[in-house]
């Protein structure tokens, strides 16, 4: 089930340039770094590195941590937050700065980046950002 999961989040979450890696940004200027949504898992910056700071369920910044400003469900500017419209929800961009949408659970958005529909329903079935976090990243 997990393999089927990651198949689905990676062609899903595919962009037209194979090579674009999507960066993740928050707060109100989305300035605050979020980390890396497309790299290697081994990355330092990546949101898989669970090492890292960015993957790392510990960390008050990183959207795994269920506790912290990006993590928690109840939280304006976390993507987890399925009836957010606030606007430092946080932003997909390449390293251009091209932007690729908003990342949220919140698919009513119509600016929401094009794999919500694939983490809302893995959020509501897996009721658990450990999970999920498994589930995208294993």
């Amino acid at each position: 089930m997990k393999k089927l999961l990651l198949i689905l989040f990676l062609y899903l979450g595919s962009t037209s340039n194979a090579n674009a890696d999507l960066l993740l940004y928050g707060g109100n200027s989305h300035d605050d770094f979020l980390g890396c949504y497309d790299c290697s898992k081994y990355d330092s910056d990546s949101i898989c590195n669970k090492y890292g700071t960015y993957g790392s369920k510990y960390n008050s910044e990183s959207i795994w941590n269920k506790y912290g400003t990006y993590g928690s469900k109840y939280n304006s500017s976390s993507p987890w937050n399925k009836y957010s419209s606030s606007n430092d929800v946080p932003v997909l961009v390449d390293r251009s700065g091209n932007f690729y949408g908003y990342f949220t659970i919140n698919c009513y958005r119509g600016d929401a980046f094009n794999s919500c529909r694939s983490f809302k329903d893995a959020y509501d079935r897996l009721g658990d950002l450990d999970e999920l976090r498994n589930a995208y990243c294993d």
